[in-house]
């Protein structure tokens, strides 16, 4: 899990996983969207499929990059207490506002 949350932390990478979170991408499209070099790009690409979060096959000359949902499940799992805690926030959040709404009646 580690290394998946060490690839999670730079915003390049984000952003490459939030474009291949729609369809699957060469290089070349992925490059267009960020603001640093072609090499940078590589590097960033060889970071993600070492972390397991894409995949990659040829097509032709060009690699095509494809996101591996799965390997988010482990961090998931470790984010579900943090939900469930934000969840009873919420949820007394939101009974604080009803009873709000009750009193201005």
């Amino acid at each position: 899990m580690d290394e998946v949350l060490q690839a999670l932390a730079d915003p390049s990478r984000r952003t490459m996983l939030e474009i291949l979170r729609s369809h699957p991408a060469s290089a070349g499209e992925l490059a267009a969207a960020l603001p640093i070099a072609r090499p940078g790009v590589s590097r960033h690409l060889r970071v993600l499929r070492e972390a397991g979060l894409v995949d990659v096959r040829q097509d032709a000359q060009r690699r095509i990059y494809a996101l591996r949902p799965e390997a988010l499940t482990e961090v998931d799992q470790w984010l579900e207490p943090y939900r469930a805690l934000w969840q009873n926030r919420l949820d007394a959040l939101h009974t604080e506002i009803a009873r709000g709404k009750k009193e201005r009646k």
